[in-house]
């Protein structure tokens, strides 16, 4: 059973414009992470050379493809120009894992992006658990929902402040009330991801609705059947 929701239509506003040949690094950001949203949120673990083990949050951060799996960071290079972490990380060891972030992980997401200095454990900082690899050396976290073991696929260097990495998925670990084992499914109630909005604001996932595809003959008929609903999961 579902619930029809009423959706108003927003009056005709002026426009504002923006060469973005004439803006700065900064403004393009902040116009980019205001608009382009909600993001989700990938917490990256990686190890380094020596086994150390490094997490970091990721909002740049989607997935590309699902032939073959592949998964995308964003990450941007230190203010020096150096590489941050969990790109060195990727580059030495080919391989990363995506924790997803869900609002249970949020204190211990944003203990992880503390800037402590090099070789400390953000995952101990925060109180998470360091779970085993299966097919990568990095761990995956135990408190996420959701978690894709990612090999280095290809590294996109796209100019002086950041570089694109994309990594195929080749183990994923979900917490068992999350996926129907069987049909795939993944419940987005009780995955409970959260997004990065622009600044320091995130949302939740939770008012969340349903929007059927309609077919070119329900488009030009019974397009009633395209009206948001809110999903009964009792």
């Amino acid at each position: 059973m579902t619930q029809p929701l009423t959706q108003d239509r927003p009056a005709a506003a002026e426009i504002v414009t923006f060469d973005f040949a004439a803006l700065t690094p900064r403004e393009r950001y902040k116009l980019l992470i205001g608009a382009v949203v909600p993001r989700p949120i990938a917490l990256v673990t990686t190890i380094d050379a020596n086994g150390v083990v490094n997490a970091a949050p990721f909002s740049f951060f989607n997935c590309l493809s699902a032939d073959p799996a592949i998964l995308a960071l964003g990450v941007e290079y230190r203010q020096t120009g150096g590489q941050k972490d969990t790109g060195r990380n990727v580059r030495e060891t080919l391989a990363f894992t995506v924790n997803i972030v869900s609002d249970a992980l949020l204190d211990g997401m944003n203990a992880c992006a503390v800037p402590f200095e090099p070789g400390t454990d953000e995952l101990a900082e925060a109180g998470l658990t360091a779970m085993p690899g299966v097919k990568v050396p990095c761990p995956w976290i135990g408190q996420a929902p959701a978690a894709f073991e990612c090999r280095h696929h290809t590294t996109l260097g796209i100019g002086n402040s950041r570089e694109i990495i994309l990594g195929e998925v080749v183990y994923a670990h979900f917490r068992a009330d999350t996926v129907d084992q069987v049909k795939h499914y993944v419940d987005p109630v009780a995955l409970d991801a959260i997004g990065r909005m622009g600044g320091h604001g995130y949302a939740t996932t939770r008012d969340y609705f349903d929007l059927p595809t309609m077919s070119v003959a329900d488009w030009r008929g019974d397009r009633s059947k395209a009206r948001r609903t809110r999903p009964d999961r009792r």
